[in-house]
Formats: structure tokens, sequence, C-alpha cells
């Protein structure tokens, strides 16, 4: 099915977790473990991404996961979908391939340069820019198209007005949602929101949210997407820095928060990170069922 019509449909706001194609044996089985038991959240869908790379290899990998988790555990599956490293014909090939395998749902992404280059290079006989890439994909099939937006602007963007405008750019050439980058403070999303309606961008905005639980690696995260954490989090986390437990702990209570608060003010639901590992997402999603934050919600 569709994920804009499954958001539009749902009886509770919309709940997603994003995966990544494990590289290690190690990694396949937590992605195993991972899946066993947030299948059974019955989410409204979930993302599969893939490295910054891109690579023919990396893409089909991707797919073959997508079509895994329709096919065994039943959940609606979105396939991440870049421009790098491809011509346009390749990725028609590509989008073939993901159509004539039962896939409704892309997340089109322009993607990051490759591993090792800091800049952005478009390949020749292929696309520059998302709106492109989902300009094909509205032109010449039929899936669902996501794509994403950045409540602290883009890294490469010029300023946030031009990121805006960009944005809206994509909406109008056939982006039917928005799940945004990892953010901490939900005043930016709000901020945000609010600025995205005033210029005429009217489809869903998910916030896409992190737990943190491990302090190391949230920093090395933000620090590259330019995400900021806020002053008394920092503070919080560095007091446990030598605590891997109490950071965890500290990190889902935060999520938790976070999360019952963007949902009691009317967001669409919550797009989560998981780094395919179960236990904090299915806790703080638990948690928010439970509470169910969004029966009193304001309309955003």
């Amino acid at each position: 099915m569709r994920i804009d019509e499954r958001i539009a449909s749902g009886a509770e706001p919309s709940f997603s977790f994003e995966f990544f194609p494990p590289k290690t044996d190690e990694g396949e089985r937590n992605l195993g473990r991972a899946l066993a038991e947030l299948s059974r959240l019955d989410p409204t869908f979930v993302s599969v991404t893939y490295g910054a790379g891109g690579s023919q290899t990396e893409r089909r990998k991707t797919i073959d996961i997508v079509r895994h988790l329709k096919r065994d555990y039943g959940m609606e599956a979105m396939a991440h979908f870049t421009c790098v490293g491809a011509t346009t014909d390749e990725l028609r090939e590509m989008l073939d391939t993901m159509r004539d395998g039962g896939v409704e749902n892309v997340l089109a992404l322009r993607g990051d340069p490759p591993a090792g280059e800091s800049e952005w290079t478009a390949t020749d006989g292929g696309l520059e820019y998302s709106r492109e890439l989902i300009e094909l994909i509205r032109e010449e099939y039929e899936f669902s198209i996501g794509a994403a937006c950045f409540p602290e602007v883009h890294i490469h963007a010029t300023d946030a007005e031009s990121d805006l405008r960009y944005l809206k750019e994509k909406v109008d050439a056939g982006a039917r949602f928005l799940i945004t980058q990892l953010f901490f403070d939900n005043a930016l999303y709000w901020e945000f929101v609010a600025k995205a309606r005033d210029i005429g961008i009217d489809v869903p905005i998910i916030p896409g949210i992190m737990p943190i639980t491990n302090f190391e690696q949230i920093k090395r995260f933000t620090s590259m997407c330019g995400a900021t954490i806020p002053d008394g989090l920092m503070t919080e986390l560095g007091l446990r820095a030598d605590q891997p437990d109490a950071v965890a702990d500290l990190g889902v209570a935060y999520a938790t928060l976070q999360c019952a608060d963007l949902l009691t003010k009317g967001a669409p639901g919550i797009h989560f990170y998981t780094l395919n590992r179960s236990t904090a997402t299915r806790a703080i999603l638990s948690a928010l069922r439970t509470m169910a934050p969004w029966r009193d919600a304001v309309p955003a």
C-alpha cells in the first residue's frame, strides 16, 4: 500500500522505523533481532537506506531487504533511492526492478558524495538534484514518493530560505510526504513546519527522531549532518559519558518526552532512526502507545 495513503488513513499517528543494510555477519544478526522485535509493533512503514556511495550492489541489497520485509514480515517497506553514481538509464533499471518486485514506495534523495569525496558531482548522464529524481519517478512510475527535509538547514544549503524554496520544488514535483533529519529541540521542528506551511508546503512533515544510546556516536552523527544538541542535554550526557547504560537510559527518557510533546502538539507521527537496534525504539513506542498523547492533540 502507498505510504501517503497509510499515513492519511491511520487510526493513530504514523510510526515508522529506518534500517540500513548490514555489512558484517554480526550486523546481519543485529538486524534480524531488530526486525523480529520491531515488526511486532505494527509500524505504518519502514525504510531501508544504504551507504553514501550508492553502488549498484548496495542498491540491490537495499531492494532485496525491502522485498524481505514485505514478504516475510508483512511490513510496508520503502527503499531509499539516490542519484549518486548512476546514469538516468541505470536509475530507471533499478526503479523497474523495484516495481517488478512489488515495491510501492521510494524515498527520493540526492545523496551524499561517495566516501572520500567532499564535493557533490553529478554522474555523467545522470541527475543532479533530488527534484529531478522525483520528476523522473512521478512521470514514469506510480510509486508513492517521499523526500527529506532539514529543520536545521541542509549542510550544503546556502541559507534557510533557499533550502525551503528547494523543498517546495520537491513537493511540487511529486513528493507526497516528508521526513526530517534528526533533531533534539522541538522548537526547531515547529518553526520549520510553520515556515514550510507559509510557502505552501502542505504534505505531512514527519519528525525524524534518533534515541541517544551512545555519547560519542551521537556527537559524531550530529557533527556530520549539522544537527545540534541542546546545551542542557549535552551537559547531562557529559556527566554520564563514562556510564554507557546511564547515557542510554537518559537517551530513551529524553526521546520519549520529545516524541510525546511532538504528538501532543499535532505532529503526524514519528520516524525512528533505529540504527538496526530494537531496545530503545521499542521502549519509546510502547510508552507512547500507553500514554496516547495524540488524543488531545491540536492539529498542526
